[in-house]
């Protein structure tokens, strides 16, 4: 349907193309918000039904199916997809959230060289983390996760659960959220407590990870 290769060596993985797309002059974006192989495709909105329609007729015989946010939702949730709003906010550190690596600090000196925050960014690495945005899974299968749910940490309230969904692949409900720690804590030392998450009153064991439960090494957005 597109003008453009979408092999990975022509294509790959972060990268956007121009290209045409029926008869439409469209945008595609090599990421994801779901964990899997996929494009995001930007196009104007005269043209949308257009890409919309050509899209669906050509996908029915490869069963093609629509899909909505709460299926979106719980893909990213496994795949430990922060969600500006719930997750990350204004008022949280881009470190404790777990997103280091998408902030570079040692830019070269310039106009973009002390970028606004870069001075607190650099106070946190010297004060250490005083919390971790961490990935839980429910032992059990049958509980479900919304947001706000308290979580504890070693018999102690020590966080909260910032969104949560079910996760299909993963057989169990899964959430995200914030745990506080000291300073000085080594992530084995984080992973090592006993956490529980309180659902209506009930509290149930929870599976804890600073890495995505699912694909943690992000191969199958690359293949």
């Amino acid at each position: 349907l597109v003008s453009a290769s979408l092999a990975n060596a022509d294509f790959p993985f972060g990268t956007a193309r121009d290209m045409e797309l029926g008869m439409a002059q469209v945008r595609g974006h090599r990421v994801t918000y779901v964990g899997e192989l996929g494009w995001e495709i930007y196009v104007s909105a005269d043209q949308a039904r257009h890409v919309f329609d050509t899209l669906a007729q050509a996908g029915a015989e490869h069963g093609l199916r629509l899909c909505g946010l709460h299926a979106m939702d719980s893909c990213r949730m496994e795949k430990a997809y922060r969600h500006f709003g719930h997750d990350i906010s204004d008022e949280d550190h881009v470190l404790e959230a777990g997103l280091g690596f998408a902030v570079k600090v040692d830019k070269p000196a310039g106009i973009f060289g002390d970028f606004i925050g870069r001075r607190g960014i650099l106070q946190k690495k010297q004060e250490g983390l005083g919390k971790r945005l961490m990935q839980f899974r429910l032992h059990d299968s049958e509980p479900l996760l919304f947001h706000n749910e308290p979580v504890w940490r070693d018999g102690r309230i020590a966080g909260y659960v910032t969104s949560g969904a079910y996760g299909h692949h993963l057989n169990a409900a899964v959430g995200l959220g914030y745990v506080t720690c000291q300073v000085d804590e080594k992530p084995a030392d984080l992973l090592a407590g006993s956490y529980e998450i309180e659902i209506a009153g009930e509290r149930f064991g929870a599976f804890a990870s600073l890495q995505p439960q699912y694909d943690p090494g992000s191969e199958r957005i690359k293949m």
